[in-house]
This record gives structure tokens, C-alpha cells and sequence, in this order.
């Protein structure tokens, strides 16, 4: 591993072009650096020496109606002459890229730096990779990390430096926490490397956004990112989270790309405080959460619906203990899809949590990995016909690594319009009885809202 990296300095070294550096190297060598240094164990490595094969299989995607062009990895061996071919962007159904903050890790933590490369390590399984699907699938590599002006469109100044200088601390002090409510743990890699987890976000806005320009069903990105962001409140991190991925993004597009509705899913079994918070008094972005009632953090109510202009803006779905598939399919149907209608948004993009799994041991809903499959495919067809397909996904929670890894797989099918592997995955036999009358009052009183919301928007 320790060769691995001197080669790729030295390769950094070559690859100068008139004082330019490619940062695909840079960032893949400092990957490997942080796998090394703290966790060496076999699956770990196995991770960071396919980073230095993508470093190899890089291809270029230029998309010349806008001058913007994207290096992705087709998964394939070439030689220096092929590899420098042209890979059409709007033939992909699925764009990702992966930010796995290898440094960012403490011991015994359920977000720990295992979490991405077990849902590496299932894709390349099940042949969901660019090595296999070298036209449908491609990985977005040659990002940048945010810059410090992309995360203060959400984050205060204040924060931002003093996460910087927590962090410079944890360089010599070892592991430090952040925050006591979730409890969020800070390493000396930790800014940096959510930087980059913002960045990855941004560059598959950037990737879709184009790619929407020469195909009317362009792909979905999918952000394999950590450490996750939406309960990272605008003054400070929490919950595991230090910077909010989504929020960032969600800004980037407005003011990068004119997309000025902004519509967030977020189906994580936490309630997404900080995305919430972000935007709670703004009309132009819909923070649509669905999440298990009485949860951490203890917020999203349902009688939360935004304040000031943002009034009607935000909507929070808590499910009872025990939801499943069938109270999601019927609050989606029900709630979410004539919800997005009415605010006709011009990008969608997803907090994609899968610990409402039922195997999941941070909470008590029982989603499987059909149930997955289901939104993933409908919040893609939503985003068809509302918003010309423009839809990324963001990783945010999920913890028993076999449940998250196969739920990202079978999302990744849902993507390319191919059957659900669930009926391999998931055992119908753990499942209980859903609580659905339970539900069907919360749809109600759901309902009874957004008439409220809508009769008072019409009367003003």
C-alpha cells in the first residue's frame, strides 16, 4: 500500500501539464494514504488498491454543447492512446462518485469508514461497475472538494473555522468529539475529507445538470459519500454529521445553475433537522421528510411546515414504529407525489438513508430492500416527468452493512430499470404486522395540513 502511494506521487509528478496538476491523482493518493494509516485490515486495502486502478481506466467525458467535461472511469484496462477516448455522458443511466473519508473513522462507531466500501464491494459483486457496465455506469472521479464558499452558503463562517481548528487539534490530540448529541467525532482528516464528500455532491449536480441538456432521460447521480449531512444544523455538526452535503448542493444549483426549486426527499428514519433548519423560511426549496416518529433527533412534526415566505415549504411525514413497504408506497402515492406536483420543482435531489431498514439497529421501522428498490424507481420517474430527469441521490444513514450495502445495489437496479434483487436479499419471515391504521390517521392529518397550507396560500 505504502508503494502504491510513492508511485502515484511520482505519477502526480508526470502528469504536470504547463504547472497544472490533475487532481484525480492527488485526490485518489490522499485516499490511500488515510486507508493505510488507519485501518489496514484486507477488505480495506482491497478498496485502495481499486483506487489505483482507476487512477489507470481514466477516460475522458467531454460534453462540448457547454464546455464542461467530466473524467469518469469505464472500468476497463486501455492503453494510454484509448484512454483518452470520449465516453458520452447522456448514454449513462447511472452517474456516481465515491468519498469514502478513510480518515475520518473512530473504532466501534456505527458510522464508521467501513460503510462505502462494503457498498463498493457489493457492486463490483453483482457487476453494477463501470468494469462491467461500461456504458450504462459510470463513476464521476476527476471532482473537486467544496470550496470554503460553497459549504458558507449554508454553514456560518464561525463554524467553518472553528471545525478547522478542531480538527488541526485532532492531529495531535487523537479522535475528538464535536458534538455530544449524536455523538459526532471529529479525526485530523475530517475537514478536509468533508470537503471533498461536498464536493462529490456538487460535481454530480454539475454532471446531471449537463447531461440534461443532450438527453431528455439523463442519469441519476448517486453520491457514495461520508460522512453523511442532514442533521448538520447551519451553526455547528450533529448527529454523525459535519457538513450538510445536500443543503450545500441544493445552493450550488440555484446559484451555479439557475435551477431556483429545489425539492429535497429525504427518507432517512432520522429526521433531517439541519436540512429542515437550512431552509425552513425559504419558499424556492421543499424539504419533504419522511422519518420514524419520536426518533432521534426528537424533530419533524408534522405541524412543522416552514415560517415567514418558506410557510407550506416544509413537509414532515413521521411514520409509527413498524411502518414498512406498504405504509411507504401508500404516504409516497398518497402525500409525496401530489406534493411534488404542485411545486413543480426543477431539480430533485434525495438524503438516501437506509436505516429504516428493519435489520438496520439504529431504529425500529421495517423497510427491506424491495422497499428501496420501489422509491429509488418512483423518485426517478418523478423526477422524469417534473423536472426532465435531473435527480441526485446523497448517502446519509444505514448501519448494518449487508442491509445498506444490498439496498444501494438494489437502488443502482432501480436506476437502470432492471428487476429487484430483493426476493434474494430479504427474509419475509422477520417482518410483522404494519401498524397501518396508525398510519392511515397520520396520512389524514397530513392531509388536513396541506389543505390548511393551500387554502391559506389561495386566500392571501
Amino acid at each position: 500500500m505504502q508503494f502504491c502511494c510513492h508511485k502515484l506521487d511520482n505519477l502526480n509528478a508526470s502528469l504536470k501539464d504547463e504547472g497544472r496538476m490533475y487532481p484525480l491523482v492527488g485526490r485518489q493518493c490522499y485516499m490511500l494514504k488515510g486507508c493505510y494509516r488507519l485501518n489496514p485490515e484486507k477488505n480495506l486495502m482491497t478498496s485502495g488498491r481499486r483506487f489505483c486502478e482507476c487512477v489507470r481506466s481514466t477516460v475522458r467525458c467531454s460534453l462540448k454543447d457547454d464546455g464542461a467535461s467530466f473524467p469518469v472511469s469505464d472500468g476497463v484496462k486501455k492503453d494510454s492512446d484509448a484512454a483518452s477516448s470520449n465516453v458520452l455522458l447522456h448514454d449513462a443511466r447511472v452517474l456516481y462518485c465515491v468519498a469514502p473519508a478513510m480518515g475520518h473513522n473512530k473504532e466501534s462507531h456505527p458510522e464508521s469508514n467501513k460503510r462505502v466500501p462494503a457498498i463498493i464491494n457489493a457492486l463490483e459483486r453483482l457487476e453494477l461497475t463501470p468494469k462491467y457496465r461500461r456504458r450504462d455506469i459510470l463513476e464521476v472521479q476527476n471532482f473537486q472538494p467544496a470550496s470554503i464558499d460553497d459549504i458558507a452558503r449554508v454553514h456560518s463562517k464561525a463554524y467553518i473555522t472553528g471545525l478547522e481548528k478542531a480538527v488541526s487539534r485532532a492531529s495531535d490530540e487523537g479522535i475528538l468529539f464535536i458534538d455530544g448529541s449524536g455523538p459526532t467525532y471529529a479525526t485530523g482528516t475530517t475537514f478536509q475529507e468533508s470537503l471533498i464528500a461536498a464536493g462529490a455532491g456538487i460535481s454530480l449536480v454539475d454532471s446531471v445538470v449537463s447531461a440534461s441538456r443532450l438527453n431528455t432521460d439523463p442519469p441519476v447521480g448517486f453520491a457514495l459519500i461520508r460522512p453523511p449531512g442532514h442533521h448538520a444544523v447551519p451553526k455547528g455538526p450533529m448527529g454523525f454529521c459535519v457538513f450538510g452535503n445536500i443543503a450545500v448542493a441544493a445552493r450550488y444549483a440555484q446559484s451555479v445553475h439557475g435551477l431556483r426549486r429545489v425539492l429535497i426527499i429525504d427518507f432517512d428514519v432520522h429526521h433531517g433537522n439541519g436540512t429542515c433548519d437550512a431552509f425552513y423560511d425559504d419558499p424556492d426549496i421543499f424539504f419533504l421528510s419522511t422519518h420514524q416518529q419520536g426518533s432521534y433527533p426528537g424533530t419533524g412534526k408534522i405541524e412543522q411546515v416552514g415560517q415567514g415566505n418558506g410557510e407550506g415549504t416544509t413537509l414532515n411525514l413521521p411514520l409509527p414504529g413498524g411502518s414498512g413497504d406498504s405504509s411507504m408506497r401508500a404516504v409516497f402515492d398518497e402525500v409525496i407525489v401530489p406534493s411534488a406536483q404542485s411545486f413543480k420543482p426543477d431539480i430533485i435531489l434525495v438524503s438516501a438513508g437506509y436505516d429504516a431498514h428493519v435489520l438496520d439497529p439504529l431504529a425500529g421501522l421495517q423497510f427491506t430492500t424491495g422497499t428501496y428498490y420501489m422509491l429509488a424507481s418512483k423518485i426517478k420517474g418523478l423526477a422524469k416527468e417534473l423536472c426532465g430527469g435531473r435527480c441526485v441521490f446523497f448517502l446519509e444513514g444505514g448501519y448494518n452493512l449487508q442491509s445498506l450495502s444490498n439496498s444501494v445495489v438494489d437502488t443502482f437496479r432501480a436506476f437502470l430499470g432492471e428487476p429487484s434483487l430483493a426476493p434474494q436479499f430479504d427474509d419475509p419471515a422477520i417482518l410483522f404486522e404494519e401498524p397501518l391504521s396508525k398510519l392511515k390517521q397520520a396520512i389524514q392529518k397530513e392531509e388536513e395540513v396541506i389543505e390548511f397550507l393551500t387554502f391559506c396560500c389561495a386566500k392571501s
